[in-house]
């Protein structure tokens, strides 16, 4: 039997390339207009310019932070592992087929639980509720 994987993804509308391309188009515009009204002697738009590129470079340093979440389930022969890559920090857990449960979410919850003796990982942040019940399903399925 090969392995299974299962993987939850944030739901990003840009990734951090596309962002990246944009951010480029914006800061030219900007300083293209900043640099036209200073030129004709209005200095207080470039110094709003600065502060509306700083603002925005702020915003898209955290949204590129957290484009490429994910949570990540593989079960081969008797091992479950579980990875969660969250902000540029990967985290590995590894669990025991024989032994790992699943924990259903309770009803508007947007978690739901791996555990095995004293380790318990939280999972499905990602996925709606109807999704996570699909998911808990199918792992269950291989578990012993």
């Amino acid at each position: 039997m090969g392995a299974k994987r299962w993987q939850m993804r944030r739901n990003c509308a840009l990734t951090p390339k596309q962002l990246l391309r944009f951010y480029i188009a914006l800061v030219c515009l900007s300083l293209i207009v900043a640099t036209g009204f200073f030129l004709a002697g209005v200095w207080m738009i470039p110094i709003f310019t600065t502060l509306e590129l700083m603002a925005v470079t702020i915003g898209f340093l955290i949204y590129c932070r957290h484009a490429l979440d994910s949570e990540t389930i593989e079960i081969e022969g008797k091992r479950l592992l579980v990875k969660k890559f969250i902000g540029y920090k990967e985290t590995l857990y590894e669990f025991n087929t024989q032994w790992a449960k699943i924990e259903a979410p309770t009803e508007g919850s947007k978690i739901f639980h791996i555990s095995q003796s004293k380790l318990r990982v939280e999972l499905g942040q990602f996925i709606r509720y109807e999704q996570q019940l699909a998911l808990i399903a199918q792992v269950r399925a291989h578990l012993g």
